[in-house]
């Protein structure tokens, strides 16, 4: 039996005709109201002018979608590396967990004047900004489903000398697999942010950037243009998340036990 047959789906006909509906109250306003076009363009025009410079919209999304896997990809591996070290050693435990906790609620943006002082303005700040977004989501989320599996399990491994690497790997990893692709989905949305507010201080290329320069210069149809590739992108990346979380849980018999 197939993954598809295992674990259906999301239905896309309905989100399909909300964004059906939205243009169309976009196009219906542009009309009715006879809005200037530097106030809201149609979406006839904002897609006049992404055929206009497919290359202008392209080379932009490469940008944007680089340095949103990079790194993203820094803060996963760093997040979930510390999530275990976290969950196997009490001190560090006892130590960082409160601070990981804490730091959930401190605005990142704060952190990008830091971050230009002692990295200056070149294209790392902005992979360490957006590591740094996608790290706390990551770590919270991975070390609460390595702590799920109850004590009954850890004692039916105990009782088999199952040993800490296999317990890991066939008790704990299993249960924290929903909640650490809980986090990646998370941290997927908050790296697309965090890409745009970088090229907004230290890039001159990306989407973000395209929309600043967009912005100073009123071309509210480039603007809008560069937010619906952007939109795409971010959808795009998620889409590709959830995609692997569907084959890895049904790899891991989530979908079983689910049924069950």
């Amino acid at each position: 039996m197939s993954v598809a047959e295992r674990v259906p789906a999301p239905s896309l006909t309905l989100p399909g005709a909300a964004l059906l509906t939205a243009v169309a109250c976009w196009w219906a306003a542009t009309v009715t109201f006879a809005l200037p076009a530097y106030v809201l363009p149609s979406p006839v025009a904002v897609a006049a002018r992404l055929l206009d410079s497919p290359g202008l919209y392209a080379t932009n999304a490469l940008a944007t979608a680089r340095r949103v896997l990079l790194g993203g990809s820094v803060g996963v591996l760093v997040g979930a590396s510390l999530a275990v070290l976290v969950v196997h050693v009490p001190v560090a435990r006892r130590a960082l967990v409160p601070y990981l906790v804490a730091a959930r609620v401190l605005p990142k943006i704060a952190v990008a004047p830091v971050l230009l002082i002692y990295l200056g303005t070149g294209a790392t700040t902005g992979l360490v900004f957006v590591a740094l977004v996608t790290f706390f989501p990551m770590v919270v989320s991975t070390v609460a489903g390595l702590e799920r599996p109850p004590a009954t399990h850890h004692d039916l491994f105990d009782s088999v000398d199952a040993g800490p690497l296999r317990t890991f790997l066939h008790l704990r990893v299993p249960h924290a697999l929903p909640d650490a692709f809980a986090g990646l989905k998370q941290a997927t949305t908050l790296a697309v942010v965090g890409s745009v507010v970088a090229e907004w201080v230290v890039s001159t290329e990306g989407l973000g950037a395209l929309i600043l320069f967009a912005l100073e210069d009123v071309q509210t149809d480039v603007l809008l243009a560069a937010l619906v590739v952007l939109f795409a992108l971010g959808l795009a990346l998620y889409g590709l998340v959830a995609l692997l979380e569907r084959h890895v849980l049904w790899a891991y018999g989530h979908a079983r036990r689910s049924r069950a």
